[in-house]
């Protein structure tokens, strides 16, 4: 509010002249502080702040060493990560040295992040079933406007059974934490959920660093 305060006399000056009143004014703050709070306690209850963004990375359990060994790796892909971006694979159980049981040695085949030929070809093609399941649930989905919570349960019943594919990423150590991001990245474009990252083994990584060395 603004407060004038009248100053001066108003008396005759020299010569029988009148003076003009001398005025001053004096601004009151006080309900601009007020408004500015309102205003302050308006945008913070009304803001919507941002939200941590995290990457959801799935570890198994550690064995127990009083159970049973785990079933063979059934419809799976293991990445093995390295130096210089690339990036190997094999398929099913690992197999370092041809036995009885298991005639055929894995070998490791090399891919990349490329659009065409790379890691989303490969999954797409490993994980065809599923894909198709996918791909038909988005179709339903936008005819019939599916609810968000609805159909996340359903990419998870898809993704839970085992004709659906299931990534294990191993990476040494001087593979890039990129690498990593990059390929969990494609998995969730692809949503493909049924993945874990473990340490690799001994005999994985003696084989990658032979592959490795190889241009």
């Amino acid at each position: 509010m603004a407060e004038i305060a009248e100053g001066g006399g108003g008396g005759h000056g020299k010569g029988g002249k009148k003076r003009a009143k001398k005025q001053s004014t004096k601004v009151d703050m006080t309900p601009m502080v007020d408004l500015a709070f309102l205003l302050l306690t308006f945008f913070v209850l009304t803001a919507t702040f941002n939200k941590n963004k995290a990457m959801d990375i799935t570890f198994p359990a550690p064995l127990d060493p009083n159970q049973p060994p785990p079933p063979a790796v059934k419809n799976a892909v293991t990445f093995l990560l390295t130096k210089d971006h690339r990036i190997f694979y094999y398929e099913e159980e690992f197999v370092p040295v041809a036995t009885a049981m298991n005639p055929v040695a894995t070998v490791l085949k090399e891919t990349t992040y490329a659009p065409e030929g790379g890691v989303e070809d490969l999954l797409m093609a490993k994980n065809s079933v599923a894909s198709e399941a996918l791909k038909k649930l988005e179709e339903e989905r936008k005819a019939d406007k599916m609810e968000d919570s609805t159909y996340k349960k359903k990419i998870n019943s898809i993704n839970n059974k085992q004709t659906a594919v299931t990534v294990i990423i191993k990476a040494d150590g001087e593979a890039k934490y990129r690498d990593v991001v990059l390929l969990i990245d494609e998995l969730k474009v692809l949503k493909i959920s049924k993945f874990v990252n473990v340490d690799i083994t001994k005999p994985e990584y003696d084989m990658v660093t032979t592959a490795a060395a190889t241009k």
